[in-house]
């Protein structure tokens, strides 16, 4: 009886617990849920609204369309139930919900419709057209405007200089335009008086075919280069090498001097262009890159202060304080023979086989083609009153507007007498100070002197020039 009595008591003490525990635990487990289900239904209306709330609306025309395929949508998705559908049905119910109760409308719609101040989407009354955004739909481009040249006087033989015993390879005018030099494959450096064509001096040194000169206009000094690995300083006033630049571990086959600073760059079969100071003949830069041999290159006064064409089709465009590349222009198909800078531009040209184009600094932006000289391109000179010349291999010559790449004047050097008719290539050229009278250094071992005809007018040589329709390449 004692045992019934304590058993009873002991049941009526445990429901009596469970129902303290029930009361005390029981509203803050349901609190808990409910405040749980509440913070992820406002994260997912927070990532809704971040994510969608600026294309929730599509024009009137374009939601009816929406609709109707939603609505062709669901009866295929009817039929085609995947029973294995990997989205939780949790998270579909809150999302709906969080619709529902308005807290965002973005899932309604994918369009992408940018509101305005007014509240409205841009294009809710029709579709608008859009300029300036990309499209993947096909625009035609806006045509070619093409330039009409000006028209320049053609150029006719002044002067025949004989007296080299080899192809004459380098060209160079000093400051003050009383002389120019010479330089051949003879491995001898003429100085000539421009106004005569009389030979002034013969200078020896070399061992080798001379393939760079250049005259300082800061110094009375005179620098060469050769096949022979040589780079020169000569004393103008002496007539005797002062300096020698050793390092360049093959022939050297062009060199530039900077126009405002003490430095002297030079390039050859190495391929690599060395920057040198003038008076201590110290080795300041190496700059490598290029993977054949550097044909010319060019100094100027911004950057980019150095500019080298290689065989390796390449341009490359320097930074002299850094001493590193800037940019490599890849747009020729052959090997780079010859650059030249407009004196008063910030503008150069490059010539290959068969291409000569036009390019910006400091970018290199390209600009256009000069089409037309079917050749190898061994040399281009410009001067201030916007001619380009070009030089070829096969004795070619031809005479450019700079500006509108038209091709006014085009001619063949005439291997002189005794020479063989493969001889009448054009090595190099240059443009004496005035850009009146162009000196050509040709295989006939010949120095030739041209000038524009003095005669001539737009009436007795009208500009024969076309626009054409074909849009320009690059």
């Amino acid at each position: 009886m004692a045992a019934a009595v304590e058993s009873s008591h002991l049941q009526s003490l445990i429901r009596a617990n469970s129902k303290v525990t029930r009361d005390l635990f029981a509203d803050s487990q349901q609190d808990d849920s409910a405040s749980t289900e509440a913070a992820e239904k406002l994260a997912v209306a927070s990532r809704i609204r971040s994510e969608f709330d600026h294309v929730k609306e599509l024009p009137p025309a374009l939601a009816a369309k929406q609709a109707a395929a939603a609505g062709a949508r669901g009866k295929k998705r009817k039929m085609t139930t995947d029973p294995l559908d990997p989205a939780p049905s949790r998270t579909m119910k809150m999302i709906e919900s969080v619709v529902a109760n308005g807290e965002s409308s973005a899932v309604s719609s994918m369009a992408l419709a940018v509101r305005g101040a007014s509240g409205l989407p841009p294009n809710a009354n029709g579709p608008t057209p859009q300029r300036n955004m990309p499209s993947s739909s096909m625009v035609r481009k806006q045509t070619v405007t093409h330039v009409k040249p000006d028209w320049h006087a053609p150029w006719k033989l002044m002067r025949v200089i004989s007296g080299h015993l080899g192809w004459v390879r380098s060209l160079a005018v000093e400051p003050e335009n009383k002389w120019f030099v010479s330089g051949a494959g003879d491995r001898t450096i003429k100085i000539w008086d421009l106004a005569t064509g009389n030979l002034k001096l013969t200078l020896t040194g070399h061992i080798s075919a001379v393939r760079g000169l250049a005259v300082s206009p800061r110094h009375p000094y005179l620098f060469s280069c050769g096949e022979d690995k040589m780079v020169k300083c000569w004393d103008l006033e002496t007539n005797k090498v002062i300096r020698h630049y050793h390092g360049h571990l093959s022939g050297v086959y062009t060199l530039a001097l900077h126009p405002t600073l003490d430095v002297l760059v030079t390039g050859g079969r190495d391929g690599v262009a060395r920057v040198w100071d003038m008076r201590s003949r110290a080795n300041i830069h190496v700059l490598g890159g290029h993977k054949g041999t550097l044909a010319d290159l060019k100094c100027q006064e911004a950057d980019p202060q150095i500019i080298t064409a290689s065989l390796d089709s390449t341009v490359r465009l320097w930074d002299l304080a850094a001493g590193k590349s800037m940019g490599v222009l890849t747009h020729h198909k052959k090997g780079v023979r010859a650059l030249t800078i407009h004196p008063k531009e910030f503008t150069f040209a490059s010539g290959s086989t068969n291409s000569i184009k036009q390019w910006k600094c400091p970018e290199g932006s390209f600009m256009q083609n000069f089409d037309g000289h079917n050749a190898i391109v061994n040399t281009m000179s410009v001067n201030e009153d916007n001619v380009l010349f070009s030089g070829g291999d096969n004795g070619s010559m031809s005479f450019w507007d700079w500006k509108s790449g038209h091709r006014y004047q085009a001619m063949d050097a005439i291997a002189q007498p005794g020479s063989l008719d493969a001889e009448a290539g054009v090595m190099t050229s240059m443009f004496d100070r005035t850009g009146l009278r162009l000196i050509t250094g040709e295989a006939d071992k010949t120095i030739k002197v041209w000038k524009q005809d003095e005669n001539a007018t737009p009436e007795t040589h009208p500009l024969d020039w076309k626009p054409t329709l074909g849009r320009q390449k690059n």
